[in-house]
């Protein structure tokens, strides 16, 4: 993991606060003052900043929350824009989230403490299920393009993106609500998180989506959790969590036991 992230996942700084104390030589790995933001901590390396050592913890919260739209998922905005930690208790200041929703999405978004946590549920296949509203209506190429898969341009990307082209795997489920040649519902569930992935899809057949929210990601559900509050795991999905990342570690260690033996 590199250097900065390890500090902004493992401290309250944030990425740039952490970029600023290595460049100053406030940071030490191994006792030595690293100051490359992009250096690769290794497992048992021992960082420490301004002196104190940095722990990584084995115990782990998390916490759901119901974004807002007109709140971005970082920790600062060059723009002034605001952001999720403007609106969350300043005790998850901390808190890593478990990928991102866009300025204008809303719904549900889990964030922990545990970079491990956070590194496997974004990196994992569990569906993310989503309501959204588009413009138009829902055509057989899309409805081919879902069940199937397909590549998009970088229409509906984020204006600051420098990904052109983007393959999209096949939709886990589809269900089309309300089709209409003004407006039409649909509720989707897709099982990776790529950038804006859903905008660019429809933006990819000539439709904006005009409307968008998460409602769950997983076994964890946004169910009446209102806007802009937040609540933690229960017994069931700490439960579920521990089981999966049980299995995690198990697939993890099969393909690097397999990987040695190609080599």
């Amino acid at each position: 993991m590199r250097l900065n992230k390890f500090i902004s996942h493992h401290t309250t700084y944030s990425r740039r606060e952490a970029d600023k104390l290595i460049f100053d030589g406030r940071v030490k790995v191994n006792g030595a003052i690293v100051k490359e933001p992009g250096f690769e901590v290794e497992e048992g390396d021992k960082v420490a900043v301004n002196g104190r050592p940095v722990k990584k913890s084995t115990k782990y919260t998390c916490i759901v929350y119901n974004k807002p739209r007109g709140e971005l998922v970082t920790k600062k905005d060059d723009r002034g824009r605001k952001t999720i930690y403007d609106s969350l208790p300043k005790k998850y200041r901390h808190f890593i989230p478990v990928g991102r929703l866009d300025f204008n999405s809303e719904g549900l978004l889990i964030l922990t403490d545990s970079p491990k946590v956070a590194h496997a549920l974004m990196n994992s296949d569990l569906p993310r299920v989503y309501k959204l509203k588009i413009k138009g209506e829902v055509t057989e190429d899309m409805i081919k393009a879902m069940q199937e898969g397909v590549e998009v341009g970088d229409a509906g990307a984020h204006e600051e993106s420098n990904i052109k082209k983007m393959v999209l795997k096949p939709f886990l489920s589809a269900q089309i609500i309300k089709n209409s040649p003004k407006y039409s519902t649909l509720k989707v569930a897709i099982g990776e998180g790529k950038n804006r992935e859903l905008r660019r899809f429809f933006a990819n057949f000539g439709s904006e989506v005009v409307d968008l929210k998460r409602l769950s990601y997983g076994w964890v559900s946004l169910n009446a959790l209102p806007t802009g509050k937040t609540r933690y795991f229960d017994k069931k999905e700490y439960k579920l969590l521990k089981d999966f990342l049980h299995k995690t570690d198990e697939k993890n260690i099969s393909n690097k036991k397999e990987k040695e033996c190609r080599n």
